[in-house]
């Protein structure tokens, strides 16, 4: 008994200490270095990066100060608070170096070493170079000083202990850099950098585990968005997302206006456009698209099972012809440049009928841009179509007109209810 317990010890002993390791890995001593000097072209390109991280969507409050933290962020594991980052010193980064936001960024620790959550995207901010490190904080030292206390993490155990968290970065995280591929062009490379780094698009567009972890930033296969009830699709596929065969000024003008002949953003994506990439440079919205439109083919087999057309009297189809075809058209044409068709459109025939059903019942806003300043919206039915209702609707949708989609039950429209506060 004494040996066995003896050995339990050792092997814990041991475990604790390749986790720790493991922790560790990639780690530069934190230096109080003041940094390159925060001259007003730095302060400038670091607020464009800021703006190309989309960091002020996620430390704002609702009704709050600018970088001043305090919004909640839903997570299965409970819900985390976001990091006051203006630079006040008792409750901002007053007090931090440019070598400890470094390391906050690549390795995901605080200034006093404490392990962050991944809610915070380190995963993907771990290959932000360092002088773009610098600038960022540079930019966020010239803000105004807020002093507002950080609020703690309300999360369930034992998602909520350190050692849970050791754990986790141990299997799921190692710092890195995204590394220049000799072979590809400079916008290839420079889109690579920002689709994976600063742009954190896995964050959405992938599917994670039990424990909340994608399987690496080169991932963007699609996922349901947790705790929304969206649906990221897959950058990869044809049927989603994919834009292989879409030109690159039509890829750029969706991401700086938020439309193009091809299509429109909605719901998490609006609010990207919006908030982020409309103020991207010509130049990075170029090499983003060239990095999308080159990324391999998702080769996974589909289920391309017949779908049976709606009958023309059934609820649906009532439903459709009542409330949808005044703007989407009675063969679901739709409006060019104003309301976008529903035949052949690929956002209706998904596998994951979850945007349709959140748009059907919280309706669909497109970003207000400076190329698209006056969206057409589509107005909310949640408070006319009930579960029944909307999956009838819906199902019409997804199979008239040619289009394949398979039928949705009142099941799922109940589980997609959750979550149409946001």
């Amino acid at each position: 008994m004494k040996r066995t317990l003896a050995w339990m010890l050792v092997t814990g002993a041991l475990l604790a200490a390749v986790v720790q390791a493991l922790n560790l890995r990639g780690e530069d001593p934190v230096t109080s270095d003041p940094g390159p000097t925060a001259d007003a072209q730095l302060i400038a390109r670091g607020g464009y990066l800021a703006r190309v991280g989309n960091c002020m969507a996620c430390h704002t409050a609702r009704g709050g100060e600018p970088y001043a933290g305090g919004l909640g962020i839903q997570t299965p594991f409970g819900t985390v608070y976001t990091s006051n980052l203006t630079p006040d010193v008792k409750t901002g980064l007053g007090g931090w170096s440019p070598s400890a936001f470094w390391r906050a960024l690549h390795n995901g620790r605080s200034r006093d070493g404490r392990l962050l959550y991944p809610a915070f995207p380190y995963p993907n901010y771990t290959h932000v170079t360092r002088a773009d490190s610098d600038a960022i904080f540079a930019y966020l030292q010239s803000l105004p000083a807020v002093a507002q206390p950080n609020r703690p993490h309300a999360l369930r155990f034992p998602y909520d202990s350190t050692p849970a968290l050791a754990v986790w970065r141990a299997l799921f995280f190692k710092p890195g850099e995204v590394e220049t591929d000799p072979r590809k062009s400079a916008d290839w490379n420079r889109g690579a950098y920002l689709v994976q780094g600063l742009g954190h698009c896995n964050a959405c567009h992938a599917s994670r585990n039990a424990l909340g972890a994608t399987s690496g930033t080169l991932d963007l296969s699609g996922g349901l968005i947790p705790m929304r009830n969206w649906y990221a699709p897959s950058l990869t596929a044809a049927h989603e997302a994919g834009v292989a065969d879409w030109s690159l000024p039509d890829i750029v003008l969706l991401m700086k206006n938020g439309v193009s002949a091809k299509g429109t953003v909605l719901g998490p994506m609006a609010e990207v456009v919006g908030n982020s990439t409309q103020h991207w440079s010509d130049a990075d919205l170029l090499a983003m698209a060239t990095y999308l439109k080159a990324l391999p083919a998702d080769t996974r087999p589909r289920d391309l099972a017949k779908v049976e057309p709606p009958l023309p009297d059934a609820l649906g189809a009532r439903l459709y012809k009542l409330h949808c075809a005044q703007c989407h058209g009675d063969q679901g044409e739709g409006v060019a440049q104003t309301y976008p068709p529903l035949a052949g459109n690929r956002a209706v025939t998904m596998d994951s009928p979850a945007n349709l059903v959140r748009v059907v019942l919280a309706g669909g806003f497109a970003p207000s841009t400076a190329g698209n300043p006056r969206p057409y919206g589509m107005p909310p039915f949640a408070m006319v179509f009930n579960n029944e209702d909307t999956a009838a609707v819906v199902s019409y949708i997804r199979s008239a007109w040619g289009n394949q989609g398979k039928p949705v039950s009142s099941l799922d429209v109940i589980q997609l209810r959750n979550g149409l506060q946001d």
